[in-house]
């Protein structure tokens, strides 16, 4: 059988010659040698008005929306639905359409359900509370980057600090265990690999749902000032939410809450190294305000939700010559709307001065990342930390020997050999 990766790049190198074919495949394949670019057939065939159909891996042909203003408008339209039980709905992968069907959280659901649980979290996330971290944050920074230089060069900065830094921070947010990071990093890793088998999906879930409800119940018998232990309090005991509910949501965050930032966290440092002259750029930057910008436009440029936002339509949707009929698949590359240059002026920059905190790497609308003010108070602790403390920190390995999550839902790099 011939692997999705290589039907994607024999079908991404056919639609580069046809952009507007309807076999056109996505996800589509980068080019090589340009790792933080979006695919070239993804820009080629950038419309700021019109969607475009794609082929996807079970053979439907959703719609893909590239233009950033396009992006905005459709994403608060109540015709479209977050819903994976809707007919049509374009899951990312067979494994993940077994998932969806196993677990249930507020982000699969629509309003006013999708509401109703999200403001169980809402008041744990707050910028305020986020920012009231930061001294922590900044202790297990420091801790990791201590460790790190104490061990010597070279190093892998995934496993060195990537990954650790912002799973001891959901850790310790949510009340699990850091003891339990093997576990649940090496299942999180299984389920967001699109190649994963369903039977691998229902095992990693499961395994990640036994963890869940054992912190439950111990929050049960010794209730607890953290995340779960709010819900269990809060909402369980109320009789809002099941046990089942409480743990989906868990989930939910642990797995958000560490994969997404560890990979940003990689891959930012990465493309820093690869521009010298906004590194240099970045070591200047002392103000809070400024770290601040030039953290949104990494989230910009590099787009790691690089599958894009799902969707399926409830009713028909005018587009100009086109109708989006309910049933009908829709897709929103992050990439295609952070680099739409009616946007973003030269989006293919790194510009570091630049204040993009319109990008919609979070989402927009309701359905926008409810972690995002943690994310962004991470990055700026981890960012500056690094260049600070590691003045003369380089790549150990050329950028073509090192290996992209491509197959993964989440991009980023698998290892990022270091030395100083």
């Amino acid at each position: 059988m011939v692997s999705l990766a290589k039907q994607m790049v024999e079908v991404g190198a056919l639609a580069a010659a046809q952009p507007g074919s309807a076999s056109l495949a996505f996800p589509m394949p980068r080019q090589r040698g340009c790792p933080f670019d979006p695919p070239p057939a993804l820009r080629e065939i950038q419309d700021e008005r019109q969607p475009v159909r794609v082929t996807i891996w079970d053979g439907s042909r959703p719609w893909l929306i590239t233009g950033y203003e396009l992006q905005r408008t459709l994403l608060v339209d109540p015709r479209l639905s977050s819903d994976p039980r809707q007919p049509g709905f374009p899951f990312q992968s067979s494994g993940m359409k077994v998932r969806r069907a196993r677990t249930s959280t507020f982000i699969q659901m629509d309003n006013p359900r999708h509401n109703y649980y999200r403001r169980m979290l809402a008041g744990q996330f707050t910028v305020k509370k986020m920012l009231a971290l930061r001294p922590a944050i900044e202790r297990i920074v420091a801790d990791h980057l201590d460790a790190m230089l104490a061990a010597g060069g070279p190093a892998d900065l995934v496993q060195a600090f990537a990954l650790p830094v912002p799973s001891l921070v959901i850790c310790d947010l949510l009340g699990v265990p850091y003891a339990e990071h093997d576990l649940f990093q090496r299942a999180s890793a299984t389920l967001l690999r699109q190649e994963t088998t369903p039977g691998e999906i229902i095992d990693a879930t499961n395994e990640l749902r036994r963890l869940a409800l054992a912190m439950i119940e111990r929050k049960q018998a010794e209730p607890a000032d953290d995340i779960i232990g709010h819900l269990v309090a809060q909402h369980l005991s109320a009789g809002e939410l099941t046990r089942d509910e409480v743990a989906d949501m868990a989930l939910l965050l642990l797995l958000a809450g560490h994969e997404t930032t560890a990979n940003q966290i990689a891959l930012g440092t990465l493309a820093l190294l690869c521009h010298p002259e906004q590194l240099a750029l970045f070591r200047t930057m002392t103000g809070p305000d400024q770290v601040a910008d030039a953290v949104e436009e990494l989230l910009r440029y590099l787009s790691i939700g690089h599958v894009g936002r799902r969707r399926v339509a409830l009713a028909d949707i005018e587009l100009g010559d086109t109708v989006i009929r309910p049933g009908d698949g829709v897709i929103f590359p992050d990439a295609a709307g952070n680099w739409d240059e009616r946007a973003f002026a030269r989006p293919e920059a790194l510009d570091l001065t630049r204040r993009a905190y319109n990008h919609i790497t979070f989402g927009y609308g309701t359905h926008q990342c409810l972690g995002q003010p943690l994310a962004r108070v991470e990055l700026q602790v981890a960012y500056q930390a690094i260049f600070n403390r590691i003045p003369s920190l380089r790549l150990a390995a050329g950028v073509e020997e090192l290996r992209f999550r491509d197959d993964m839902n989440v991009y980023g790099v698998y290892e990022l050999p270091v030395t100083w």
